[in-house]
């Protein structure tokens, strides 16, 4: 268990920081535009202006380098890809899009249905980018392993709650959870 806990934390943590960056980089002006442009689909949003391009930029970009820092210093042992074999930033750069990604669905997924952002759809919000990686990382790699992709839903899901509280605390998110 121990192992499947390490292997899918390198696999996946590079999504996790993609996940995370839009609220770390907040108050950067920079690309702070909204990813729909504000256009709207029967007087809806179609994913809120909390979804920027800052936000998918810096996403991508911490997901590269946390790639990069696994590939180069993670513990051979857990690694479940070899990391000479693939391209290390397109790698980085398509996991944090699926992330990302993955959450925009499940924002439009909210607005369709009247919920305000920063409002939880309870499960989706926990496992929206994790799901969204995994994709990203089935279509990128042969080496899919349903257990490892199962228990990181389960393990990123349960997760994300205790990281969305501790961001809470030091106030770097404005939601509990």
């Amino acid at each position: 268990m121990f192992k499947l806990m390490l292997q899918s934390l390198f696999v996946f943590f590079p999504a996790a920081i993609a996940n995370m960056m839009p609220v770390l980089v907040k108050d950067i002006r920079f690309l702070r535009i909204p990813i729909d442009f504000g256009i709207k689909i029967k007087g809806k949003e179609i994913f809120g202006q909390n979804k920027t391009w800052r936000g998918f930029f810096f996403g991508i970009i911490g997901s590269i380098g946390v790639v990069y820092v696994i590939a180069y210093a993670g513990p051979k042992d857990y690694l479940v890809l070899d990391y000479s074999q693939i391209n290390i930033v397109l790698f980085g750069a398509l996991l944090g899009a699926g992330a990302l990604l993955g959450d925009l669905i499940e924002s439009f997924a909210k607005r369709r249905l009247g919920i305000a952002p920063g409002k939880p759809l309870w499960i989706f919000d926990q496992i929206d980018w994790i799901l969204g990686a995994i994709i990203a990382f089935a279509l990128m790699t042969n080496s899919f392993d349903f257990v490892l992709m199962v228990f990181s839903v389960v393990f990123f899901g349960l997760l994300h709650p205790l990281i969305n509280y501790v961001g809470y605390l030091l106030k770097i998110k404005e939601n509990k959870f």
